[in-house]
């Protein structure tokens, strides 16, 4: 006898798909009712912060700069840029804010920190440099400071030499950004110069990990897209696998190639890092440190002169100018730090420079600074209190996890919120996410989440 299986019961590819959307949708609508819910709490907040800052104006002297500049900042939608911008307007200085035209609404131009914003074109266009020059012009600025995507920074490197004749651009130029971008030319550069590193290969055919011998590696290895991948760059999978069939099998699996090369790396295990360091001819100018994990919104400052003796060493050396990150991992095994691989751009991370007088100087002062500025002893934990939320709330069955997140948010600080510049923190919740939900629902992209830290709806394959 012969069985068939009807298919009249199987939801066809359409019905499917209708009905993620539909999903989709009642998550949306949801998200933005819950927002308005809590609309009205934020709203007393910030008119309690409104008037104290209004009481106690007569009472405060702000900061006047010895030789006031025009900074411009990118990347306006991101809380690090917000940042940057109130840092340097306590120290008596005249901010300039832009955003590609997407993001028009980001509720950071509210700041009392930001002068004027703009919008500009997208990096990928040709139009973008054009657009920051007639920025630069028209205001008069006198040092840029990008702060961007894994991918933005490429194009504020290719835009530097078009603006360094008018402006400072705190931004690595394109060959340096590309070979620190590059996991494995950053490897190679840090071990030449005798910084630790995992040992790295370059893999441009899946054959070369087929053919590896690994009988002699006393750790298991990893591999990872050199381009920045977004849905395989969490992919810790262990080479080799149990048998070589599964090895083959995997690495066949992924988009190596010559155009598109991948490393193979040891895995390290242990307690992970990631830094911010602002740099200027080589010198290290500020610097900070923080224990790390997959997605990263609480930023604490850890001391770790070794991790800060690596970056110091590595930056003199290529005699670096901008905004570096790297990633270390401290290995269990032999309790030695290791540098995994270097973003060249602002960190998230710098939200713990919030209370530090002195950052602007890091970005303006020509002259290296006599120490090198690390948050101050009084800065406390940072994080985004309704990715805080969530997570008490998705905590609720645990009372342990409840506890360890009312703790984080009683010792900590949002880093958002600042009782002399409230506005950002209404509008970024309250009108630059509810429009991008608005906007989803019109034209949906499937959206999995809410990043309040970088202002964006996540979705799968972006950034």
């Amino acid at each position: 006898m012969i069985e068939t299986v009807s298919t009249a019961a199987m939801p066809s590819e359409q019905e499917t798909n209708a009905t993620t959307s539909r999903f989709q949708t009642v998550k949306t609508i949801a998200t933005l009712i819950l927002l308005l819910l809590v609309l009205p709490l934020n709203l007393a907040l910030t008119a309690i912060a409104l008037l104290r800052s209004i009481i106690l104006k007569p009472f405060q002297s702000r900061a006047i700069a010895d030789s006031p500049q025009t900074i411009l900042v990118g990347g306006g939608k991101r809380t690090k840029a917000l940042q940057l911008a109130r840092s340097f307007h306590k120290a008596g200085h005249r901010v300039i804010l832009f955003e590609t035209h997407k993001y028009w609404l980001t509720g950071h131009r509210y700041s009392w920190a930001v002068d004027r914003f703009y919008t500009v074109p997208n990096p990928q266009t040709e139009e973008y440099p054009h657009a920051l020059l007639k920025i630069v012009q028209q205001e008069k600025v006198d040092v840029y400071v990008p702060v961007t995507s894994a991918g933005g920074s490429y194009y504020d490197a290719k835009a530097k030499s078009v603006l360094s004749p008018h402006c400072t651009v705190m931004q690595l130029d394109v060959e340096t950004l590309q070979r620190l971008d590059n996991k494995y030319e950053m490897a190679t550069a840090a071990k030449a110069l005798g910084l630790r590193v995992p040992k790295s290969y370059r893999i441009t055919n899946p054959q070369q990990v087929i053919d590896f011998d690994f009988s002699d590696a006393q750790r298991p290895y990893i591999i990872k897209s050199i381009p920045y991948d977004s849905i395989r760059r969490l992919d810790l999978t262990k080479l080799p696998c149990t048998t070589e069939a599964e090895t083959a099998a995997f690495v066949k699996s992924l988009p190596i190639s010559e155009s598109k090369p991948w490393i193979m790396q040891e895995y390290i295990r242990g307690q992970e890092y990631c830094t911010h360091s602002t740099i200027r001819d080589g010198h290290l100018q500020l610097h900070c440190c923080c224990k790390s994990s997959a997605f990263q919104i609480n930023y604490e400052h850890v001391d770790r002169p070794d991790i800060e003796n690596w970056i110091r060493h590595f930056a003199k050396s290529l005699n670096l100018t901008g905004q570096v990150s790297f990633d270390f991992m401290e290995a269990a095994d032999d309790g030695e730090i290791y540098a995994l691989e270097c973003n060249p751009r602002t960190h998230s991370a710098i939200a713990v420079f919030y209370n530090h007088p002195d950052v602007a100087k890091a970005y303006l002062e020509p002259d290296p600074l006599p120490q090198t500025l690390l948050p101050l002893a009084s800065s406390r934990p940072t994080y985004w209190i309704y990715h805080e939320i969530w997570r008490l709330v998705t905590h609720l069955w645990s009372p342990k996890l409840v506890y360890e997140r009312l703790k984080i948010i009683a010792q900590g600080k949002d880093a958002i919120f600042e009782w002399d510049d409230p506005l950002p923190f209404l509008m970024v919740h309250h009108w630059h996410i509810p429009l991008l939900l608005w906007a989803d629902l019109k034209q949906p992209n499937g959206w999995i989440g809410i990043d309040f830290n970088i202002g964006e709806l996540v979705e799968i394959g972006g950034e």
